[in-house]
């Protein structure tokens, strides 16, 4: 009886299907090699303990995210306070600035009338100086 490879009987039964579901069927009936087959795919079977602790870490995930949105928002309230503060107090300086220029433009136009009665009282003087002279000097 010649000797064959390995990989000849695998090449054997990857073209017989009977063969192989044969094959399957004497490797699952012995004890032994049916728990190392088990043991190999649970390996990459989750349990309900690994979704339980995935559930477990991904809840305090979303809360320590939820405490930092929080955190967050709170920070941002108090900085918006801060500039509503600011804003506040700017618009009394510039209502402050806007009525002490209206006081100003009040006391200027004040002066300027009293500028012009002044001028024109003191020409209508020198006009009348200058009249009466000039027919006394006639």
């Amino acid at each position: 009886m010649p000797l064959i490879s390995a990989e000849e009987v695998v090449k054997l039964f990857e073209e017989d299907t009977r063969a192989r579901k044969r094959l399957a069927e004497l490797l699952v009936s012995e004890p032994d090699v049916r728990l190392a087959i088990i043991n190999a795919v649970l390996r990459d079977v989750a349990t309900k303990g690994d979704i339980e602790a995935l559930r477990k870490e991904f809840k305090e995930g979303i809360e320590a995210l939820r405490k930092e949105l929080r955190s967050d928002v709170e920070y941002l309230r108090s900085e918006v306070s801060g500039l509503r503060e600011r804003v506040s107090k700017l618009e009394g300086a510039f209502t402050q600035l806007v009525d002490r220029m209206d006081d100003l433009d009040k006391r200027i136009d004040y002066t300027t009338k009293v500028s012009w009665a002044l001028t024109i009282s003191v020409l209508a003087t020198l006009t009348a100086q200058l009249i009466l002279m000039f027919l006394h000097i006639h």
